[in-house]
């Protein structure tokens, strides 16, 4: 027989398709909207600014690194370096928004030149007299910060004449040791020549550099850092003076932080969306599946009358494609506009980053419409394929299974009821199978989105008992200007000394804090100090836990800025502390760093000092810098974790109603059947509904222990790239929490799945003769 090409019924099924199952098609192409817009921004915006970030590091010519010494340089000490060196110096200051006289930050100020480390302008413009100052942009959002306001630096007023990104702060790292940025209590800011000599306080003698010749790659790069940090490092002994601090442009996480971050994201943002795409497809084939057994006698009839299984695989796969070609396409215009928008300004609320121009980005249009594209046909093409290897007759018949049982699956002796749910469970079990991997995807993102928060309170919450001390000075020098030893009437001060050492791994240089401490310290604690041997040490928890040493172990440390190595074998733990440290009698330490054997480093106290001249204090380490990274987090992504909750709750539920609404799709005649039987909606809904509810509890529970078992090693794998570090929390709380999102999901689609079942009629079942 004879098919007339131009009106072919297949044709014409596939607008009424979409139509008859308008709510199923609509709820997808929702879902794949709202994912791929989202990731389609995520590209535009990222590649946006990422190439705007990139041309201002050489049109603001940003440094190959800097280092500080102690001593303003003597006059022809850099002259033999490869590189142009130019002074940088800064000086740290308290910083009062408001004018109440109370110190609500710290605020580096640099001098304003036309050489190295150049400042874009957000608003306002560059100061030009002694009186203004031009401010960190982010800073001033979160501090409340305008143009035109006043603000007081060491005691000095300037008006703010403008807010501005340095090339060399993309991020607000204080230190380069930092683990995250402070936007919210540190500042960096410009000030003109004459504003500079208003300034008092300690000057950081701090210089830029910029190689000769431009490094070929990130290995040559390295290459060059470190024989350029042995060539410093001899002129300037020689010279007389020290290197206090020396951090290469690859290891100034306020440089790489944001660009490496954005990086990071494009590819969490892919893998979210292959992931996502896959479970829909799957969705999708199950119910290609379903329904070519449900028309299989049409199927057959349509084979015997002369269709070929190719015109039949176009017609099942084209609702599914269409509804994913048309979602990605109004996705990547939502993309490159509303979404790209909000991706943008989350950036701008992390990162001090140049004005950018929207950029076309081929990889965003290949991988959020190409890609699903693909996948989609891939997938339902392969179940396709399978389905329709059946003979016509087979089709007919309605004899679709290849592997017959010669008996049925012998049941428990339960009752007829609990059996009756049993079978449905065995023969749903592919679908409920994709319901749990979806729903195990959702967890990992969920325990990020619970855990998070979580984590952030435990850290706030237990600051005090993270902190060695209320105040930790560290002194420039253990003796005054006389020579001699500088001294406290506090009771309660004791003595402590502190060096930096490198923990190398392939990964990273990890700063580690040595402390030298007393014998009987009551601030940190250590075992039989006085009886443990030479080298022997206590090491704090995070570098246990981050690194996996164990009591027994010999960790390497190397000095920063000599070829200098330091073995040291593992007593025990140091509980209380957040920062990667070693601890050892200080006896021990003046022996193993070659000090005199009076030295010191600072003092441990829970008051404040007040008899030790500002000059001598280097630095005071308080709660503001043990709380200031989850302080930044928090502010940073607290708020947007409340949506990422709701968002998962959104897409559990989309996928169970799915799955759900195929489960009783393709039991519609047995539906029907009890119907006709005289079992109310109600004793149905309890038949197959509460299966359902059985598997979905079952798929909720492992999913939480599967996600966050993921987390956790997404969140150690993360952790190892960076410094610092701090354990990923989940209290027994947030496991319920997880499990109560995903099944609050579920509640809300058994509300449309008994509708759904009220609404089959009782003569379904005699429509269809098996």
């Amino acid at each position: 027989m004879k098919k007339n090409k131009t009106k072919n019924p297949l044709i014409k099924r596939v607008p009424r398709e979409l139509k008859g199952d308008w709510s199923k098609y609509l709820l997808v192409s929702l879902f794949m909207i709202f994912v791929i817009g989202f990731i389609s921004g995520m590209y535009v915006a990222n590649e946006s600014m990422l190439t705007a970030a990139t041309e201002n590091t050489k049109k603001s010519i940003c440094e190959d690194g800097h280092f500080e010494l102690l001593q303003k340089a003597k006059k022809g000490v850099f002259d033999s370096l490869s590189a142009t060196i130019y002074e940088d110096f800064y000086y740290n200051l308290d910083e009062d928004k408001d004018g109440d006289g109370k110190k609500e930050g710290t605020i580096r100020i640099f001098q304003k030149n036309n050489e190295v480390n150049l400042a874009s302008v957000l608003d306002g413009r560059l100061p030009e007299n002694k009186n203004e100052i031009a401010i960190d942009r982010m800073h001033a959002d979160n501090a409340g910060i305008k143009v035109g306001d006043t603000i007081s630096a060491g005691g000095e007023k300037y008006e703010v004449s403008g807010l501005i990104a340095y090339v060399n702060y993309a991020t607000l790292h204080e230190k380069s040791t930092d683990l995250m940025f402070d936007a919210i209590t540190f500042d960096v800011a410009m000030v003109t020549k004459e504003g500079w000599e208003r300034l008092n306080g300690t000057c950081h003698y701090n210089y830029a550099w910029r190689y000769d010749k431009r490094p070929a790659d990130d290995v040559d790069e390295k290459e060059m850092s470190d024989d350029f940090l042995d060539d410093l490092y001899k002129e300037v002994i020689t010279s007389g003076n020290q290197v206090e601090d020396y951090t290469p442009a690859y290891a100034n996480p306020a440089i790489t932080f944001a660009t490496d971050d954005m990086g990071s994201d494009l590819a969490m943002g892919g893998v979210i969306l292959d992931v996502l795409i896959v479970v829909i497809a799957f969705i999708f084939a199950v119910t290609i599946s379903n329904t070519v057994k449900k028309e299989s006698m049409t199927v057959g009839t349509l084979r015997a009358s002369g269709y070929t299984k190719g015109e039949l695989v176009r017609h099942y796969l084209a609702a599914p494609v269409i509804v994913t070609f048309v979602s990605a396409i109004i996705g990547n215009i939502l993309g490159y506009t509303v979404f790209k928008e909000l991706i943008v300004y989350m950036y701008y609320s992390n990162y001090s980053l140049p004005t950018y121009v929207t950029l076309w980005n081929p990889d965003a249009f290949i991988k959020t419409t190409i890609i699903p594209v693909v996948l989609m046909f891939v997938i339902n093409l392969l179940v396709l394929i399978r389905m329709l290897r059946h003979t016509p007759l087979q089709f007919l018949r309605c004899d679709l299974k290849k592997n017959k049982r010669k008996k049925a699956m012998r049941l428990p002796r339960w009752n007829f009821l609990s059996r009756f749910r049993l079978r449905i469970i065995f023969q749903n079990i592919p679908n409920y199978l994709i319901l749990f991997v979806g729903i195990a995807f959702i967890s990992i993102m969920l325990a990020m989105a619970v855990g998070m928060p979580s984590t952030l309170q435990y850290y706030k919450d237990n600051t005090k008992d993270m902190m060695f001390a209320d105040y930790q000075y560290v002194l420039k020098s253990y003796k005054d200007e006389t020579g001699k030893e500088i001294t406290t009437k506090n009771s309660d001060a004791e003595k402590f000394s502190m060096d930096s050492l490198l923990y190398k791994t392939d990964a990273l240089n990890e700063e580690v804090s040595v402390y030298g401490v007393e014998d009987t310290s009551k601030y940190i604690f250590l075992p039989d100090a006085k009886n443990l041997k030479e080298k022997e040490v206590y090491i704090s928890k995070p570098f246990s836990d981050k690194y996996g040493v164990a009591v027994g172990d010999t960790v390497t440390l190397s000095a920063k800025y000599e070829k200098k190595k330091y073995l040291f074998k593992v007593k025990g733990f140091f509980e209380h502390s957040q920062s990667i440290a070693v601890f050892m009698p200080i006896e021990q330490y003046r022996t193993v760093f070659d000090k005199d054997e009076d030295a010191f480093d600072g003092f441990f106290t829970n008051t404040k000092i007040k008899d030790v001249k500002k000059d001598y204090i280097a630095t005071v380490i308080t709660e503001r810098e043990i709380t200031k990274m989850s302080n930044q987090l928090d502010h940073t992504m607290g708020s947007y974790m409340l949506y990422f909750q709701f968002l998962c709750v959104v897409l559990s539920a989309v996928l169970i109603y799915l799955l759900t609404k195929i489960i009783i799709e393709k039991n519609e005649v047995a539906i029907s059947m009890t119907k006709i039987l005289g079992y109310t909606d109600g004793e149905i809904a309890k038949l197959y509904l509460l299966a359902t509810t059985i598997v979905v509890v079952i798929c909720a529970a492992l999913s939480v222990l599967v996600g966050t078992l993921v987390m956790r090693s997404v969140w150690t794998v993360m952790l190892q790239s960076m410094s610092g570090w701090f354990t990923f929390i989940m209290g027994p709380l947030d496991y319920f929490k997880m499990f109560a999102f995903i099944f609050v999901g579920y509640l809300v689609v058994m509300l449309f799945d008994f509708r759904r079942i009220r609404k089959i009629p009782l003569d379904e079942a005699l429509k269809r003769v098996e």
